[in-house]
């Protein structure tokens, strides 16, 4: 005798799965609420522990503009989103911006850049400016010479008072992260910063990595010349061509 499937069985399936899903919105809206208030927490530690969701998060394939959002609050608490009491600065976490600096990288998109140049334009302490360049460098975007610029101002503000070396190793090592997913760079500032790396008042190893990066930089310079020349012998044997076939 055959078996016969009943229909309230299928239906209870197809329900177990709808549930299962609803079940999954409800999860994420949950967590990103929790995330959100912790990060408001006056306290360091919970600001970290809610920067660890948003990493547990962003493995899962969560890059919401929810998360996002908090990551820029978080990367400039202190700094722009200023709390006093009796005019004494009392959100001043450093180490807080830096993991929101780090995982805005990891976010790799063009809000998450756009995040980061801020940092750069705001931030005073150079730990985490060294975590916002190196996200830069993740990313890899370059938009109008945008990020470039901002790297270059802001080791050259440094450069003048205070030269710090891991600043400068993290701009150079960004600088060449850029350049090779961009097949080079136009900005004449980068070719100058490296080149003042190389000979300034920074330890050997920051020296030798600056002139590697800008023999780099030269080769994609004579890479593009001679793809340019390609492309214009290319352009000019086809209109040759086009030419003598209308000439026939």
């Amino acid at each position: 005798m055959p078996v016969v499937y009943g229909q309230s069985g299928a239906g209870n399936s197809d329900s177990g799965q709808e549930m299962s899903v609803e079940e999954s919105y409800l999860q994420e809206a949950v967590e990103l609420m929790i995330i959100r208030e912790v990060s408001r927490s006056e306290s360091l530690d919970q600001k970290l522990l809610a920067l660890e969701y948003i990493g547990d998060a962003i493995d899962r394939g969560n890059t919401g503009d929810e998360i996002r959002q908090t990551l820029e609050y978080l990367s400039m608490e202190g700094v722009v989103n200023q709390a006093r009491e009796n005019g004494r600065l009392v959100n001043n976490y450093p180490l807080a911006r830096r993991e929101a600096a780090r995982y805005l990288g990891q976010l790799g998109t063009p809000e998450a850049r756009d995040a980061l140049i801020n940092v750069c334009n705001y931030e005073p302490e150079p730990m985490v400016l060294q975590e916002a360049i190196k996200s830069l460098g993740d990313i890899g975007d370059n938009e109008n010479e945008r990020t470039v610029a901002a790297i270059v101002w802001i080791v050259n503000r440094f450069n003048v008072l205070n030269p710090d070396n891991l600043l400068a190793l993290s701009a150079v090592d960004a600088i060449a992260k850029i350049a090779e997913k961009n097949g080079g760079i136009k900005d004449a500032g980068a070719f100058q910063l490296l080149i003042r790396i190389a000979d300034g008042p920074y330890i050997r190893p920051v020296q030798n990595r600056a002139r590697v990066v800008l023999n780099d930089m030269r080769k994609y310079g004579a890479q593009n010349r001679n793809n340019q020349n390609q492309n214009n012998q290319n352009a000019q044997t086809q209109s040759t061509q086009t030419q003598s076939a209308q000439g026939n």
